[in-house]
């Protein structure tokens, strides 16, 4: 889902022209163009930015919308999944919007996560050179020295990647229950990273959640609750992201 691409029939259908079969149709015929060309290849792919045509009408393309959501744990990132669990957009009102998360959270992690049908808004977050802080807290099994996690932030190997951490603290830790509670901050966000990393030291990983995204934070949202992003958060991010 990098790209957002869906194939061209389908956005075709979505929009409302005609059915999925009969956009074939038109693909084949010559009456649909892309961003000013005609395509008459079913297997084309259209992401948001494209412009697509049919008899020479645009389709109308939808207002951009932004959710964010407090994603509980056991959901999926995703729109949809074949097992039939939860997604993140169970919990979002009713929209006509093709939304989608940015950057996906782990299903056992809870905490924030941006939906978006804005294509480019959501890559450029995504883009690894924009380096917005993502705050996470972990409840881990042990407790770590203080060098164990100075080395989170020079890095450490994990199935041939490159970890790293922006910044560690030690939030506190319990000797009795041998356990402890340390926040992290990450830029980029690789496939289960905290717990990989976690993982390498020896200490697994009980809960995670993801406290804030850049200036964005969990106040006033309980799990599996959503709001709407203020036009200013808005326009922060953006500018953040440019």
């Amino acid at each position: 889902m990098a790209n957002h691409q869906e194939r061209l029939q389908k956005v075709i259908a979505k929009s409302g022209v005609t059915s999925r079969r009969k956009a074939e149709v038109y693909i084949v015929d010559g009456r649909v163009k892309v961003n000013g060309k005609v395509v008459n290849e079913l297997g084309t792919k259209v992401g948001p930015n494209d412009t697509v045509e049919v008899d020479g009408v645009p389709l109308e393309k939808e207002v951009p919308v932004y959710y964010l959501l407090y994603k509980p744990r056991g959901v999926i990132s995703s729109v949809s999944d074949d097992k039939d669990r939860k997604v993140v957009t169970d919990f979002l009102p009713e929209v006509n919007e093709r939304v989608y998360p940015v950057g996906r959270l782990d299903y056992d992690t809870s905490g924030l996560i941006i939906l978006t049908n804005d294509g480019s808004f959501a890559q450029s977050l995504m883009h690894p050179k924009h380096q917005i802080d993502k705050v996470y807290v972990a409840k881990i099994k042990g407790i770590p020295t203080k060098e164990e996690l100075q080395s989170m932030k020079k890095g450490i190997k994990s199935d041939g990647e490159h970890l790293k951490a922006i910044h560690t603290k030690m939030l506190s830790s319990d000797r009795k229950k041998n356990t402890s509670i340390i926040q992290m901050v990450l830029h980029e966000g690789k496939n289960r990273q905290i717990r990989r990393m976690f993982d390498a030291l020896g200490y697994p990983v009980d809960k995670l959640k993801r406290e804030r995204y850049g200036f964005l934070s969990t106040e006033g949202l309980q799990p599996g609750e959503c709001r709407e992003m203020t036009p200013h958060e808005v326009k922060l991010l953006k500018k953040a992201s440019e």
